[in-house]
């Protein structure tokens, strides 16, 4: 399942990239501005129609979206793997210095 917060953080990250608004953005997909506002701060997911418009008005293919969205979503899963690694890791080593203290 897509977490709203990622989609909503790649949308923003895309539009400011291109330098767009979300005046303009959200004019061009023909939403209001304060539902592509609660999108970027995941409080709404984009239904498909949405989606597609929004990445029609920054000037992006869909799948190329859907791709930024797939990316961050390993990036951070990634992030999250090795973080738990690094706790892990953390944890072993105090408990081999409890040992020896």
């Amino acid at each position: 399942m897509l977490d709203a917060i990622i989609v909503g953080q790649v949308i923003q990250r895309v539009r400011e990239e291109k330098r767009m608004s979300q005046e303009l953005v959200s004019g061009l997909a023909g939403i209001g501005r304060t539902h592509l506002s609660a999108i970027e701060r995941g409080e709404r997911k984009p239904t498909l129609e949405t989606f597609y418009k929004l990445s029609l008005a920054m000037g992006i293919r869909p799948s190329a979206l859907l791709k930024e969205i797939e990316n961050e979503v390993e990036l951070q899963k990634a992030e999250y793997e090795l973080q738990v690694a690094k706790d892990q890791q953390r944890k072993a080593e105090d408990d081999v210095l409890t040992l020896q203290g």
